[in-house]
């Protein structure tokens, strides 16, 4: 019952929203994500911190509508190469994880179609609220006024601060950070590890195709996934590869 009541404060929050952010309601904002690639060495490869960058830095793109919104990568032509300070030696390049994400809160549904090996899955679930505490710090991002949102995922061991904003419409966001009444702009994941922040803001309405529900690739639930990238990553461990996680 709990649960029924705070999707229908959602769905009435939104219908309030469209009304009032009509004009931020519809769009599309760009993110750069930056991931500290050292930090996310386990100790037993320290020694690989001579042969990449301290950051892998990319872009992703979130479009979205009264209701819907879709986050997906920004498409390079060619994945970074490192191949040490000298320009010798080995050379690594980064394969950076293919993900889309789509959610729509008017139905609760939430839609992931994730690239992993090689293959694709297609992973649908119900929209999860997450128990953000809130703070009462501001900050200004993109000209936007900012408020603070904190969480602890104690399954992955990460603190999680988030920055949104009111002044465009709620519920909206990069990867799954979109339960805070207004649209995140920022995200810092373990204070510098991975922050993923918004340099772009394009309120307009959307181009056929800009914003469609993932299809194709396996059908698998959420917990038989991550069992699957735990096991590849103990498998990989023993040996010797490096598997570095989102």
């Amino acid at each position: 019952m709990k649960r029924i009541l705070i999707f229908l404060g959602i769905l009435v929050s939104l219908t309030a929203a469209h009304f009032v952010f009509a004009q931020t309601s519809e769009g599309i904002i760009t993110y750069e994500v930056k991931v500290n690639m050292h930090r996310r060495l386990p100790p037993e490869r320290q020694g690989m911190k001579e042969m990449m960058p301290e950051f892998d830095v990319h872009k992703e793109q979130l479009s979205f509508t009264a209701t819907e919104s879709l986050y997906k990568p920004i498409i390079e032509e060619e994945e970074d190469d490192f191949a040490g300070e000298d320009g010798g030696g080995m050379r690594m390049r980064f394969r950076r994880p293919n993900a889309e994400v789509y959610f729509n809160y008017a139905s609760s549904k939430k839609v992931t179609q994730q690239e992993f090996m090689g293959k694709k899955y297609l992973i649908e679930d119900s929209v999860k609220i997450t128990p953000w505490k809130f703070g009462t710090e501001v900050k200004t991002i993109l000209g936007y006024v900012c408020r603070q949102a904190t969480f602890y995922n104690e399954e992955r061991k990460q603190t999680i601060v988030a920055w949104y904003t009111d002044k465009l419409r709620p519920f909206l966001g990069p990867e799954i950070y979109t339960t805070l009444p207004g649209a995140v702009v920022q995200v810092d994941i373990n204070e510098g590890e991975r922050v993923i922040t918004a340099i772009k803001v394009e309120p307009r309405a959307l181009k056929k195709g800009e914003l469609k529900i993932p299809s194709g690739g396996t059908k698998i639930t959420e917990k038989e996934f991550r069992k699957m990238m735990d096991e590849q990553m103990q498998r990989m461990g023993r040996e010797g590869g490096v598997m570095i996680r989102n």
